[in-house]
């Protein structure tokens, strides 16, 4: 039954408070407010205006400051608003709700959008003037007059789930930011419409001709300097004092992060005995994976329905218990490493990744990350101020400024975004957990033929880990490689096409290439650099990360965790970039740095499957059966 029809069997506020009491509860909407609040909603009263009036300030020290500093929302109302007076509770309209990835289709395609943008920012523009430079301009500014929220609907695809960015109306917009507000201002869902206002709600008495001010950054902790840096596309003075008091050094974080959503997870009994797999008779094998069911054809596999009978289990979903599986079904082998998740999740990753580095940084003005095949990353819940002190050192030295902000646990590119902005990052940073990473600026492109042009590509390598303690893992040398659709350009970051590689989920052009013929035309293309050579330094890169995330450590939840019963797939996503300094086997520069993207759990194994049919024959050989020989695999050493 859909929200309208059952609201059609209620009435009145009655019905409003059925459909909607969670989300005036969890917005913190006092109850006082919210007989009118659906009294105006259901008639549309937009009356802020009764109430209050915008003013503009002319003065050149505002002027020159910023536009968005200009103005103020004050109060006219005679003898002023209480905020005991159930009615001073008011409906504020979006001019626009987007999708970082809309934003330019909007302005060239939503009627007179650009015009409205323009004029709420500040920005000159007139008939005839020239489009695309004001686009990039409201681009730039649109960040300061921007918010978000969710839908956090379980039910709802990922997509469907992903942050919903708006921007007020010019009444909403112009209210001014103060550490001590006089109102909040909240986006509601009305569910009748199927549309989201912002409402504003007073948390002070003000009288007349008080100014109304609302948090920019609420909810964003007692922390000052991270709150002064979320305040920063709106600041004129913080950058010196980020330079001066923020290290740069990045060190671990405390065992509580790394244990603190994982509790669930239990860790094997040590001592028990594991008995080997069947050696006379087929391993009774269940699977959760199609591919797998379509494709495994060895004889010493039988593929079971019920996992209770099997000895094997491949599983696609995330497997928790390992004390009770070691405790009561020692015979069985499973897929899954304990505390693998610090490998699969993005800010852990990096957490982990940074253990290989072999020189610690001692000076802030050190800017160079390592080790030199991760790029500098910084969690945007934990070290936002590094991450501004870090943009600014870069700035003030001239170096680029290009960044690529990915939420911690989704795949397939979703709500990531690329930028030289610090002001989208740091409004980015408050729309769900993010990590923001250098982006590759100079990264090694392939020719294509079919469109006559340089594109990026990432590379996919599968890793297949027998073994924790002692480490012992292989790669898969039959690789993946995947490629951008337009040519390379440090610009229009918006573009899906010309900055990122995943294709296999939409109707784009999905361009295949087998990887030996991607290694010829790849040293046709790049004379002097020879494929054996940047494979070894891709291999090395995938040891390095292994041993780093097998380290013993104090807290038995921030490395992996030896489990005999366990093996374990992963796909491994990389690039190639030109880096001046001269690397190993190299005589002079530049040379080719593989760079670390992300490590995915469950990898898609369609085209793998599709390109070599006894790919899954091979996995199994070597995790399960320690058959090497023959299975296109090398050791990690």
């Amino acid at each position: 039954m859909s929200s309208v029809e059952l609201v059609d069997g209620l009435d009145g506020l009655k019905s409003f408070l059925a459909l909607h009491y969670a989300q005036l509860k969890s917005s913190g909407i006092p109850e006082i407010y919210w007989a009118t609040l659906h009294s105006k909603l259901t008639d549309s009263n937009f009356d802020a205006g009764d109430s209050f009036s915008i003013a503009e300030i002319n003065d050149d020290i505002t002027l020159m400051n910023s536009t968005f500093n200009r103005w103020k929302v004050m109060v006219t109302r005679p003898g002023g608003v209480s905020a005991a007076d159930p009615e001073h509770i008011y409906l504020i309209d979006h001019a626009w709700t987007f999708r970082p990835d809309q934003v330019k289709s909007h302005l060239h395609n939503i009627s007179g959008l650009l015009t409205r943008m323009c004029t709420l920012m500040g920005i000159s523009y007139h008939e005839g003037a020239d489009i695309e430079a004001a686009i990039k301009e409201v681009m730039t500014c649109m960040w300061k007059y921007s918010q978000s929220y969710s839908i956090g609907n379980q039910n709802f695809e990922a997509e469907e789930r992903l942050p919903i960015w708006y921007i007020m109306d010019e009444f909403g917009s112009r209210i001014q930011h103060a550490d001590c507000p006089t109102v909040r201002v909240v986006p509601f869902f009305y569910m009748i419409e199927q549309a989201t206002y912002s409402i504003m709600f007073l948390i002070t008495d003000l009288d007349e001709n008080e100014e109304v001010t609302r948090d920019f950054v609420e909810g964003s902790g007692s922390d000052e300097i991270t709150r002064s840096a979320l305040l920063a596309p709106w600041s004129t003075e913080f950058p010196e004092k980020f330079l001066n008091s923020v290290s740069l050094e990045q060190g671990e974080p405390s065992s509580d992060y790394f244990s603190a959503s994982r509790m669930t997870e239990t860790l094997p009994i040590t001592g028990i005995e594991i008995p080997d797999l069947p050696k006379d008779q087929p391993i009774r094998t269940y699977v959760e994976y199609a591919f797998i069911r379509d494709y495994l054809k060895h004889p010493r596999f039988q593929l079971v329905d019920n996992p209770d009978e099997a000895e094997i289990l491949w599983l696609s979903s995330h497997f928790k218990d390992f004390k009770m599986l070691s405790e009561n079904f020692p015979f069985k082998r499973i897929n899954q490493f304990p505390c693998e998740h610090l490998l699969t999740v993005k800010d852990l990753l990096c957490i982990i990744a940074r253990r290989a580095k072999k020189n610690p940084c001692t000076s802030k003005e050190v800017l160079k990350n390592e080790p030199c095949w991760l790029p500098t990353t910084f969690n945007l819940k934990t070290e936002l101020p590094k991450l501004v002190a870090y943009y600014m050192a870069q700035k003030k030295l001239g170096i680029p400024n290009y960044w690529i902000i990915k939420p911690w646990n989704l795949a397939r590119s979703m709500d990531t975004h690329i930028t030289d902005n610090l002001d989208m990052i740091l409004r980015l940073a408050v729309s769900g957990p993010k990590i923001c990473q250098k982006y590759i600026d100079r990264p090694v492109l392939f020719y294509r033929e079919d469109i006559n042009a340089k594109v990026k590509f990432d590379l996919r390598y599968i890793i297949l880990l027998s073994s924790v303690d002692p480490l012992k893992a292989f790669v898969y040398q039959r690789f993946w490689i995947r490629f951008a659709n337009k040519p390379f350009e440090l610009d229009n970051f918006d573009e899906y096409e010309r900055h990122f590689t995943v294709m296999n989920y939409s109707a784009s052009n999905l361009h295949q290439m087998f990887c030996h013929d991607f290694v010829r035309y790849f040293e046709e293309q790049n004379p002097g650099q020879e494929w054996p050579k940047i494979e070894e330094r891709i291999f090395s890169m995938l040891s390095a990360l292994l041993k780093a995330s097998t380290e013993k450590t104090a807290d038995s939840m921030s490395s992996l965790t030896s489990a005999p019963q366990s093996r374990a797939m992963y796909a491994v996503d990389l690039m190639l970039a030109w880096t001046d300094n001269v690397l190993d086997g190299d005589d002079t520069g530049p040379s080719i740095q593989p760079m670390l993207l992300e490590v995915n759990w469950a990898p898609d194994c369609k085209r793998a499957c599709v390109y070599y049919k006894e790919f899954f024959d091979d996995v199994f050989s070597v995790l399960f059966l320690d058959e090497t020989e023959g299975r296109h695999v090398h050791l990690l050493e």
